[in-house]
């Protein structure tokens, strides 16, 4: 059973794929868009993704504010997601990612990428901090309340 993992942002999607075990996940690619309300060659293209790894189930990353408020970042997330099951009809669920993209950056200042390098990966690299924590989740039992 294969996951997918996306950062969905204004003119970006990151895209992470799980292991065939559910275990790890790696980054794909990143899909960009010319205009943020651009989505049909986005959702297109995932369907391809999902059609190519044989994704079960779609992890999609939920931008709350730190107070836990929903504001129009995680309104356009929610949006996406009903385009999302609409597209393909897989299960989307939604993930916290406050903080992702701020690890996302660390993890490339870490590894020596330079400035101007860090915009093609950065999505990619959000998208599988967001799977990976979603699938930790599920092995830990946090996902169900358990510790």
């Amino acid at each position: 059973m294969r996951i997918m993992g996306l950062d969905y942002g204004t003119k970006t999607v990151g895209v992470a794929i799980s292991d065939a075990l559910g275990l790890t996940a790696q980054g794909v690619e990143t899909i960009e868009r010319k205009e943020e309300n651009k989505l049909r060659r986005t959702l297109a293209r995932i369907e391809e993704l999902v059609k190519e790894y044989e994704v079960e189930r779609i992890v999609l990353g939920f931008p709350k504010h730190m107070n836990n408020d929903i504001g129009e970042r995680a309104e356009k997330a929610l949006e996406f997601r009903d385009m999302l099951v609409r597209r393909t009809g897989l299960e989307v669920i939604m993930w916290d990612e406050r903080l992702t993209t701020v690890e996302a950056e660390r993890t490339l200042i870490e590894s020596r990428v330079r400035r101007e390098n860090r915009k093609k990966y950065i999505d990619k690299i959000a998208a599988v901090f967001i799977l990976q924590g979603y699938l930790d989740s599920i092995y830990t039992g946090s996902l169900y309340g358990e510790d």
